[in-house]
């Protein structure tokens, strides 16, 4: 597949050397517009009579009070004018060959005609004879739609969603489905103010909150959000750009009628449907028949955690719409391949959870979108399943998904299809990026103390508060549950600790520590803890603490020391949010995470190089399991299914917090 000679660069059309006059639904293009989803109603047979005598307006059509037309319905009206070549073009991409997403075929030599943020005409270079204020050559350049993620969690990068934009933007995304349980176990009542608020700043980044199913992730937990039918209604009533209900975790409480949790899954369920909003999924683990029949008939839609190639095959067939990810496409993509998939239009590619660091080594959608055809992945599907497939899944495809009339001006230009070598990226019908550097203005924006002040611990935590006691009559030693990450089995595994003046012993030797999670939200300084192997640091006073511990983000430490766990939580509640990293009982490294203890609002470099150093200093520890900086542990108390005991801050009737979350059942955490 040649590319030719890329000539890509912008010029003055030469007829036009002044300024054009700009009309009032000119200026509209330039101003963020409710969008309208799936619900567009062209009323073609309403378009106006041509005024002439002999063609006066019958008294039955006319309107006896006609209602104010939207911002998104005056941006179309003027699209019609330009589209035929009545009104002036901002921009035109002249000459590139174009992916048509809808046909997957290749159209050479075609004119992007774009006026403000959407596209107004696409065809044959040359064929559309209106005016234009610039061209940019494009020949020898293959176009194809803005990158878009059907799930990721923006707050997973670590950064604030405007400067979000300035990493994914150069890498081909123009738009997210933003998975939404993270932001909103910290301030449900602003979630959907805090997405939508960076556009309206002027960031090209097109954010679609899903909203969090896990508000809270389990009927175990309390934190900074409840979403139950009401809110999940009032959410997706409040912004056409909400498109639904973020990944169903809890399989429990979906399955089981007696589960605690299962009244107020259901009514999110039950509000998303009776809104039109997209249900997803979250299918880990559910890979028999009769469980993904079940995950299907609930009206879940998706998965993005399939593990197994044929749980992903079982898993289409049955309507659902999956999103692959690293190693799920490395599995799944060569088995739909030898089984001659022949439409792939249910399938996505997405990113899921990626740090800044993390990014910037790797990619995002591109790579993704790389790895799809190395696979084995048509390149055409391999592009659709970036842009059209999750689109469609979303609802949002009247406006993004696609390289076409109506939808915004998101253009990615490569040198190379199979490489997905990205030289050029428009978003919103401004070039944003080229040869990966963003190009365009991060705004600037003063996130009120409902994003930035959300550590409430209540007071300093000293070592004291991390003693497990034994029972009076346990002098020497006593039987401890023992926790670990991603824990599966359904008896909660023990061991025999020591006991020294009356306080349970950790066991370094057997690669036992102690861990801890710290309620964050109340400010009663309440904690839950236990013992804990798997994961943590030996090297002796010494800990890791993260106020980004899924999903609930309270603040989560591991330590080998009380001590150190001490320091690292109340390091945590001094910078408002983060990672810190205790070693031999100083603190040594820290990502400070001050939006909402879940990302930070500073450039990209800045958070990368914090990212960086946490990992370098995070070398100099011994860790149990393996060596660096321990990335689950951000994972350490996830709640969802098909995680079976774990640890929760304690609540009435469960005085240790340890909860088996099949059914609710507690238990003491040492005897």
């Amino acid at each position: 597949m040649s590319t030719g000679q890329a000539t890509g660069h912008l010029k003055k059309h030469p007829s036009e050397t002044a300024q054009v006059p700009m009309t009032k639904s000119h200026e509209s293009n330039f101003v963020d517009a409710k969008r309208c989803g799936a619900i567009i109603l062209l009323a073609a047979c309403c378009a106006p009579l041509l005024a002439k005598p002999g063609n006066e307006v019958p008294t039955a059509t006319r309107v006896a009070h006609p209602i104010e037309f939207s911002e998104e319905t005056r941006i179309r009206q003027d699209l019609v004018q330009v589209a035929l070549a009545r009104e002036t073009a901002d921009l035109v991409i002249r000459g590139a060959t174009v992916l048509d997403v809808f046909t997957l075929t290749w159209e050479p030599d075609q004119d992007i005609v774009v006026r403000g943020k959407r596209i107004a005409w696409v065809g044959p270079s040359g064929q559309w004879k209106g005016k234009y204020s610039k061209v940019f050559e494009a020949k020898g350049l293959w176009a194809v739609p803005g990158f878009g993620e059907s799930h990721k969690h923006i707050e997973s990068t670590l950064l604030s969603p405007e400067w979000e934009a300035a990493l994914v933007v150069p890498l081909g995304n123009t738009w997210t489905t933003e998975g939404s349980h993270e932001f909103s176990n910290v301030s449900g009542g602003h979630n959907v103010e805090f997405w939508l608020t960076p556009e309206r700043h002027g960031s090209p980044l097109k954010i679609f909150p899903a909203l969090g199913s896990a508000t809270p992730p389990s009927a175990f937990e309390v934190g900074g959000g409840n979403y139950a039918y009401t809110e999940v209604a009032k959410n997706i009533q409040s912004s056409l750009e909400v498109q639904g209900l973020d990944e169903v975790m809890d399989w429990p409480a979906v399955s089981i009628p007696t589960h605690p949790g299962y009244q107020r899954i259901w009514e999110d369920i039950q509000a998303t449907r009776d809104n039109r909003g997209v249900i997803d999924g979250h299918g880990a683990g559910l890979w028999d028949l009769d469980r993904i029949n079940a995950f299907a008939a609930t009206g879940l839609s998706s998965d993005h955690e399939t593990r197994i190639a044929e749980e992903a095959w079982d898993k289409v067939q049955r309507g659902l719409f999956l999103q692959l990810r690293d190693e799920n496409i490395e599995r799944a993509v060569p088995l739909f391949v030898r089984k001659g998939l022949k439409d792939w239009s249910n399938i996505s590619v997405v990113t899921d959870d990626r740090n800044v660091a993390d990014t910037i080594k790797q990619g995002t959608m591109n790579y993704h979108v790389q790895l799809a055809i190395r696979m084995g992945a048509p390149p055409e599907a391999a592009y659709a399943m970036a842009s059209l497939n999750p689109a469609k899944h979303a609802h949002m495809d009247p406006i993004v998904g696609s390289i076409a009339p109506g939808r915004y001006a998101d253009v990615v230009l490569l040198t190379s299809v199979k490489d997905v070598a990205i030289k050029y990226v428009f978003a919103n019908g401004q070039l944003a990026a080229q040869d990966g550097k963003y190009l365009l203005p991060v705004p600037k924006i003063d996130w009120p103390a409902w994003a930035t002040d959300t550590i409430n611990i209540g007071r300093k935590l000293t070592a004291k508060d991390f003693e497990i006691r034994a029972p009076a009559d346990r002098k020497t030693t006593v039987t401890a549950a023992i926790q670990s990450p991603n824990y599966t089995e359904p008896e909660q595994k023990t061991a025999v600790l020591p006991v020294v003046d009356g306080v349970v012993q950790r066991d370094l030797e057997h690669d036992i520590v102690k861990v801890a999670i710290v309620d964050r939200y109340t400010g009663k300084a309440r904690l839950g803890k236990m013992f804990w192997t798997g994961l943590g640091p030996k090297t002796p006073d010494s800990a890791i603490a993260t106020s980004v511990s899924h999903d609930l983000h309270n603040i989560t430490v591991v330590g080998s020391s009380d001590a150190a766990m001490a320091t690292a939580v109340n390091r945590i509640a001094a910078i408002k949010g983060g990672i810190v990293l205790v070693d031999r009982g100083k603190v040594t490294a820290e990502m400070r995470l001050e939006i909402g203890g879940l990302m930070t609002s500073r450039p990209i470099v800045d958070a990368a190089a914090s990212m960086e150093d946490l990992y370098a200093k995070s070398d100099g520890v011994e860790w149990i399991g393996s060596p660096g900086f321990p990335r689950r542990v951000i994972f350490a108390m996830i709640t969802c299914s098909p995680y079976t005991w774990r640890l929760v801050v304690p609540y009435t009737g469960n005085p240790s917090g340890l909860v088996l979350l099949q059914t609710g059942k507690t238990m003491p955490i040492v005897w």
